[in-house]
């Protein structure tokens, strides 16, 4: 399979599902868009995923690549009918890409948060191999507040109510992380506007230990990703074969 990765940040990075696709034979290519490197001619992909970022989707205006992406993204899922994989500003993308909205959170959600899987999650080709409320590592300060029509919800929390969604069969978007690996924390803590909700959302002595409060959960956050992972290539595997 090849795997087209959008990123916006080099070290927000697949993580862990690069090891995955890497066990599989997987071919990923990578294009930091926030670099101001091309969207490759998209037909030559099997897989779309679109990572996180510290961009905001209300200052697509100001960002022309942001507006290519989006652009590729809808051309990818409407015309092409392709599989997508949203994290974070991915998920975000694909809802606007899609006729939905973006718009701040009244506050950040950051670290070790529950999501609940929705009726319409449990049963999905990806959340309905979950557990129905799931730990997640989360870091975001937007949500999405309008659903393109013909999207789902597939999880949800009190922080933010769409955690998950699907459009159509094929394209899918998570708000949180489970790509994270054991340095994500140290890095992510690095850049000035994850540092900034980092402190808003935990106080700056709990802000100082994040990294301890999820090492203990990086074990299962891979084995999610795996589940995740082989579920999707499961549901992509009629498709791909047709073609």
């Amino acid at each position: 399979m090849k795997i087209l990765v959008f990123q916006h940040l080099a070290v927000e990075h697949p993580g862990t599902l690069r090891d995955l696709w890497a066990a599989a034979g997987h071919e990923m290519t990578t294009v930091e868009l926030d670099e101001g490197a091309p969207i490759p001619p998209l037909e030559g992909f099997d897989l779309l995923v679109a990572m996180g970022g510290p961009q905001d989707l209300w200052h697509k205006d100001d960002l022309p690549w942001m507006r290519a992406e989006l652009a590729a993204i809808r051309a990818w899922v409407v015309d092409l009918g392709r599989p997508y994989w949203g994290i974070c500003l991915g998920h975000q993308l694909l809802a606007e890409a899609l006729g939905g909205r973006v718009g701040p959170m009244a506050a950040p959600e950051v670290g070790l948060c529950e999501v609940t899987r929705t009726a319409a999650g449990a049963r999905d080709a990806l959340f309905g191999t979950l557990p129905a409320r799931l730990l997640t590592f989360q870091w975001h300060g937007a949500e999405i507040v309008t659903l393109p029509d013909g999207a789902e919800v597939l999880a949800g929390n009190a922080a933010c109510g769409v955690q998950a969604i699907r459009w159509g069969r094929h394209a899918w978007g998570l708000q949180f992380h489970v790509e994270i690996t054991e340095t994500t924390v140290a890095d992510w803590q690095q850049i000035p506007a994850y540092a900034e909700s980092l402190r808003s959302a935990l106080g700056e002595s709990r802000a100082g230990g994040l990294a301890a409060e999820v090492a203990p959960h990086l074990a299962a956050f891979r084995a999610t990703a795996a589940q995740m992972n082989a579920a999707l290539a499961a549901a992509m595997a009629p498709s791909s074969a047709s073609r």
